[in-house]
């Protein structure tokens, strides 16, 4: 039929065929057609929307990030779907994400009473020295309760707290037996877990060679840590003042503790967990974020600063979100 149209109505055909796409793209078509005549409209529909149909943009997918953190792993936590993965299941160093399980083994026990104070050791102060380990500060001869210590454990990374409540929470006549206790009940729970890939040879994660875990793992691990309430709300907190009891029956107001993981801060919707770094295990974050109902959780290990640990992270909870909208 088009050989046999003059020219001029040629031209106009075209035209209208033109105007129609462009408008089609746009959604408007039922307006073209009432500007288009009939006998011009009829013969150019059909294979106007075939076109626009065949060339219609897709959604782009989230681009894969790069991170430059040696492992990373993100997963969907209600589903326990991963949705990246990068040398997942390498085991590394963990530096003080160790104290995840640590703060985990403590809020399982048995008629556990936050409440109950905790006298302040010379050990856990020479160890913190011995070691050039970071510390909540906390006063020999002090009274802090369980929970101030975990506090201090995860905010700060106290290995002060975390050598009291692995003295308080294990079995044994000696402080040594007791530590070696308690390390092993971390490591039950591991094996509880399933965390194939994970060992612990510390209560802080400064270990003797053998303290170890994976990306996948350790987010495991965050995943059924962040189930307790008190995990939660502990982990979330930015500032904390705790307010001890001196070996004079005083009250002392320590100076606060600030969490160490800056994404409490810089991203929307961060609700945890715990940084960690060393001379081999780099630099370490545990993280985990909610957005309109949805949950995130992951890790990166052997990043290069704590700065860029922070974006790696960044990164990784972004994608994961984008997999999930």
């Amino acid at each position: 039929m088009i050989n046999v149209i003059p020219g001029a109505r040629l031209r106009r055909a075209a035209a209208v065929a033109l105007t129609s796409g462009a408008v089609l793209a746009t959604g408007a078509l039922s307006t073209t057609s009432a500007q288009a005549s009939p006998a011009q409209a009829a013969p150019a529909q059909v294979p106007l929307v075939r076109e626009a149909s065949a060339r219609a943009p897709l959604a782009p997918a989230a681009a894969t990030p790069s991170i430059a953190a040696k492992g990373g792993f993100v997963m969907n936590d209600a589903s326990g779907g991963a949705l990246y993965t990068k040398a997942a299941d390498t085991k590394r160093s963990t530096g003080s994400t160790t104290k995840i399980m640590t703060a985990k083994v403590v809020l399982a026990q048995p008629k556990l009473n936050l409440d109950a104070k905790v006298t302040i050791q010379m050990a856990y102060s020479d160890y913190i020295v011995s070691k050039n380990a970071s510390s909540a500060r906390l006063i020999v001869g002090d009274k802090v309760t369980v929970r101030q210590l975990l506090y201090g454990l995860m905010l700060p990374s106290g290995c002060d707290a975390a050598y009291a409540l692995a003295d308080r929470f294990g079995s044994g006549k000696t402080r040594a037996a007791r530590v070696k206790s308690f390390i092993g009940k971390m490591n039950a729970e591991a094996r509880k877990l399933g965390l194939k890939n994970t060992h612990f040879d510390s209560f802080d994660g400064i270990g003797n060679g053998k303290n170890y875990s994976t990306p996948r793992d350790l987010t495991k691990l965050a995943s059924s840590a962040m189930k307790s309430s008190t995990f939660r709300t502990i982990v979330k907190t930015k500032k904390y003042t705790a307010r001890t009891v001196t070996r004079k029956g005083g009250t002392r107001t320590m100076a606060p503790w600030v969490n160490t993981n800056t994404l409490l801060s810089s991203y929307s919707g961060a609700i945890g967990v715990k940084t960690g770094s060393g001379p081999e295990a780099k630099y370490c974050l545990v993280f985990a974020a909610t957005r309109k109902g949805k949950t995130v959780v992951g890790t990166v290990l052997a990043s290069t600063s704590s700065d860029q640990r922070a974006k790696d992270a960044t990164k990784l909870m972004n994608y994961g979100f984008a997999r999930l909208s």
